[in-house]
């Protein structure tokens, strides 16, 4: 007679190996990949890596936390949508103001917002672009006459009624303070034409070398919108929609001429233009692209930076409608940063060193409205958000503690054949004295995770090699970095593995530096 085997025992588990350690070093070392299918991602990718960044030494950590500097923010900015556009501007004497938009009103400082509004001065929207140009700070935005703020004049006023105006200001949405002028486009009821200021003078709008380009029949594919202005490389950049144009000699706008056309690849929003000393930036229709590697690449397949979560960024960008994009470039912090402010999310790209696919490691920062950026010349990187204008410093958001979480892709250690029984995980945190953190773990795709709390660093501490990173006092980490590893004994089984780190972070750095994983695993039928 034959018997049957019911089918919940026909996994059997024929011959338990020894207990192995799998060491997976440097977990998510490569960021987000949310692209491909989890089954089989290399563990170098992460499944999940929130609130993170790729620290200096290449490894997921927390990012840092926003700290408030605005004291009347809550006052003067009511109920509206906060701080949506800052800009310093510092002139040649040394006078150094910072100035934002926000609640249909112009501000100037940052511990003390300050009305700075021009008188019988109606503002509807904030969506203000300023640039410094010649010891000015020059505003525009689409429908609106250009405002201008001088140290000598120590007021923010329009721009015909400065001292040195002439003709009529253009009202556009884009300008660019480049080859020693002004550049303005994007109007309500012309779409394709480009105007330039007298040379040195940005309030100079007539007479002089001031003039404009019509570009409507230079676009590759017949008909495109001009979105973003941008000079690199000596050469003027017009963005449109669905292409890009390019103009060698714009220090004689005159004389200039076309070098490049490119089809096909455009700019979706103004404010997603960023340069990065080598290269510029920018959000397309398919992704967030480098402008170098679109020039090489014109002929070719289409690629991009942000290659591993497209999908998501461009979802995430479909819901973003009642503000624009924002983003920023920090040098010191080598990331480029694109805001999402309506969904409440933020791309961290890494720009230290590309995949070997050209793709740059990102990973996400969630549950934060961030509407305005600004860089200083010293480095300081401000935020705008509800509450008025923020800085990007310490490991606080707000003066309270935040949480970042690190998940794995489904790991298979080799085989998704062998059933893997874990015993116990160890993770080796740097950093993060005093932090609590979730180990979580589950199995064959599911995410009814196991959790375990293990402390972190609230014991005896482990110097790492008894010295900053660097060996710099001002390292992110204190003098003595701490290391600690921390057990989780483990329980189930299955084909596939995912493991978790959630920690909460409370003034001070933490980073993720390696997994150990013992199991046992054997032959199935």
């Amino acid at each position: 007679m034959l018997h049957l085997v019911p089918p919940q025992i026909c996994w059997v588990f024929l011959m338990a190996q020894q207990l192995q350690n799998i060491t997976v070093a440097a977990p998510g070392f490569a960021g987000l990949n949310t692209q491909d299918s989890p089954i089989g991602v290399d563990p170098s990718f992460a499944a999940v890596a929130d609130n993170c960044v790729i620290d200096k030494l290449g490894r997921i950590g927390a990012r840092k936390g926003y700290t408030t500097v605005s004291t009347n923010g809550a006052s003067v900015l009511g109920t509206s949508r906060g701080i949506e556009m800052i800009a310093e501007c510092k002139d040649t004497s040394g006078d150094v103001r910072v100035f934002s938009a926000g609640n249909n009103k112009i501000f100037t400082g940052t511990t003390t917002l300050t009305d700075a509004t021009p008188a019988a001065y109606t503002i509807t929207t904030n969506n203000w672009k300023m640039v410094n140009f010649n010891d000015h700070l020059y505003m525009f935005q689409l429908g609106y006459e250009p405002l201008m703020y001088s140290a000598h004049a120590g007021v923010v006023e329009k721009m015909s009624d400065h001292a040195h105006a002439t003709g009529t200001p253009p009202e556009g949405n884009e300008v660019l303070a480049a080859f020693g002028r002004l550049w303005v486009a994007d109007f309500s009821a012309d779409k394709s034409t480009i105007y330039w200021s007298d040379l040195l003078n940005g309030s100079g709008w007539s007479g002089g070398s001031t003039g404009s380009i019509d570009i409507s029949k230079v676009w590759p594919n017949g008909l495109d919108e001009i979105v973003a202005l941008a000079a690199h490389n000596g050469f003027l950049i017009i963005f449109g929609k669905n292409s890009i144009v390019v103009y060698q000699g714009a220090s004689d706008p005159t004389t200039m001429s076309l070098a490049d056309t490119i089809a096909n690849v455009g700019c979706i929003d103004r404010d997603t233009v960023q340069p990065t000393g080598t290269d510029l930036l920018f959000m397309s229709n398919e992704g967030l692209r480098s402008f170098g590697r679109t020039i090489q690449e014109k002929s070719m397949p289409v690629r991009d930076i942000s290659k591993n979560v497209r999908n998501d960024l461009l979802y995430i960008n479909a819901q973003q409608v009642n503000s624009p994009i924002r983003s920023i470039y920090s040098p010191e912090e080598a990331f480029y940063l694109l805001s999402f402010s309506d969904s409440k999310y933020v791309y961290c790209f890494d720009m230290r060193t590309a995949l070997e696919d050209g793709a740059h490691r990102v990973t996400t920062w969630s549950d934060t409205t961030l509407r305005a950026f600004e860089r200083t010349q010293d480095g300081l990187l401000y935020v705008g958000n509800t509450n008025g204008i923020a800085t990007y410093s310490n490991y606080q958001d707000y003066g309270q503690s935040y949480d970042m979480s690190y998940f794995s892709n489904p790991l298979s250690f080799g085989d998704s054949s062998r059933l893997k029984i874990l015993k116990e995980i160890i993770v080796t945190f740097i950093g993060g004295q005093g932090a609590q953190a979730v180990v979580n773990w589950g199995y064959d795709y599911s995410q009814a995770y196991t959790k375990q709390i293990v402390e972190i660093n609230s014991g005896s501490k482990t110097a790492y090699y008894n010295q900053s990173e660097y060996n710099v006092s001002t390292s992110e980490y204190s003098p003595s970095i701490i290391v600690d590893r921390p057990k989780t004994k483990t329980t189930g089984s299955g084909t596939v593995v995912t493991i978790g780190v959630d920690a909460t972070i409370n003034q001070n750095a933490l980073s993720l530096q390696e997994l150990n994983i013992q199991a046992l695993i054997g032959r199935m039928i």
